[in-house]
């Protein structure tokens, strides 16, 4: 009885901030209540507080709204989203960095902080709890990002969109990222061996065989995982891309492997001598792509920049239907500067996918803080407008 009464206490209270009009955001699973930041990039010592669901922050080139978006991904990911090593996120002249996040996660508060300390010594911790591996921490906070360099996703080589399913599956699969990580430290491993036969001219073919042995075993653990999302995941992307568009454009999508013809074992064996020469493994997951085409020309060489910005949008909206299935609650969203080279239409669509329909956490920034609050004030959604 004690059960039921709680439970209704807990439907009774949502209607009643339904009723009241309070924050839509209070119903979401994940949440971003405060940040502060010290030394990290422009800031010198900043905090932020997140009042709504939906967070516009505005004002000029340079201000910091990339960078206050970063230190949101650096507490989601352990790392940065735009830079590669930890000290260039240091402010000019300082020594190391902290960031703190105020999360609730499932209704209870977490205190999450991440330090650089001067010795170039990173810490992160929740609740006070230090991780002794950093990836443990990865799918906490589950967190998707568009940006404008993100177009590399769509235009770039096939190692983005690697990185793009990567980060994505590591995120809903911890043994995925465990048996990354292993692949990515074998085949190092392996390059290393391939370059010293090279230039000793000795060769080590036992412990050839077992590096390919503990390659193919990673490396057919990814694959596999690989394939199987795909078949779910590309229908999506191709679905969102028409809800964005709103245009009949035949946009297909596919997922190349060569472990689609031979297994990574028999890649491996067959391509040894091969790699000799060129002193690197030249065959394996390593080398997947996810192939797109407009009608039946290559997508990035036909298509226009709103076409390109439309399928990069698929993209990520597709990751967050995947992250919001796998557990349970909306991931943050992070947009910046997304509405340049996009058409009105184009852009009220995607607003709508990720104001209206989705009910998680959003943070928009923008040079034009009139126009960005035009948009939502369309949307009928409550937000708030930080200003910088």
């Amino acid at each position: 009885m004690i059960i039921t009464h709680l439970w209704l206490v807990y439907i009774l209270s949502g209607v009643v901030a339904c009723v009241l009009g309070y924050p839509h955001y209070l119903a979401a699973m994940l949440q971003l209540q405060q940040i502060t930041l010290y030394q990290f990039k422009n800031y010198r010592s900043s905090s932020f507080d997140f009042g709504e669901r939906i967070v516009g922050i505005c004002g000029k080139n340079g201000v910091g709204k990339t960078n206050l978006l970063d230190a949101i991904h650096y507490l989601c990911f352990t790392k940065s989203y735009f830079t590669r090593h930890d000290n260039q996120s240091v402010q000019h002249g300082s020594d190391g960095f902290r960031l703190e996040g105020r999360f609730a996660l499932y209704d209870k508060p977490e205190k999450t902080v991440c330090i650089l300390r001067e010795t170039g010594k990173k810490e992160f911790s929740v609740n006070d709890a230090p991780y002794d591996k950093f990836s443990k921490h990865i799918g906490r906070y589950p967190c998707v990002v568009i940006a404008p360099d993100d177009a590399e996703l769509i235009t770039g080589d096939s190692k983005e969109r690697r990185i793009f399913i990567d980060a994505l599956l590591s995120q809903v699969d911890e043994e995925y990222l465990r048996q990354l990580i292993t692949y990515k430290k074998v085949l190092d491993q392996r390059n290393s061996l391939l370059k010293s036969f090279a230039e000793t001219g000795k060769t080590d073919l036992a412990l050839l065989d077992v590096l390919d042995e503990q390659l193919a075993k990673a490396g057919v653990y990814i694959f596999e995982k690989r394939k199987f999302f795909m078949v779910s995941f590309l229908p999506v992307v191709k679905r969102l891309y028409q809800d964005i568009s709103r245009q009949p454009e035949d946009v297909n999508l596919f997922y190349e492997s060569e472990l689609l013809q031979a297994t990574m074992a028999e890649l491996l064996k067959i391509n040894r001598q091969k790699d000799g020469f060129a002193q690197r493994t030249t065959s394996g997951i390593h080398r997947d792509d996810l192939d797109m085409h407009l009608g039946s020309q290559p997508f990035k060489n036909v298509a226009s920049q709103g076409q390109r910005k439309s399928l990069l949008f698929s993209l990520k909206l597709a990751e967050m239907e995947v992250l919001k299935k796998e557990k349970g609650f909306a991931p943050l969203l992070l947009l910046d500067d997304v509405f340049e080279k996009l058409d009105e239409e184009r852009v009220n669509n995607l607003l709508n996918k990720v104001c209206v329909e989705n009910d998680g956490q959003v943070f928009i920034t923008d040079t034009n803080g009139e126009r960005l609050s035009s948009h939502l004030e369309q949307l009928k959604v409550k937000y708030q407008l930080i200003s910088l």
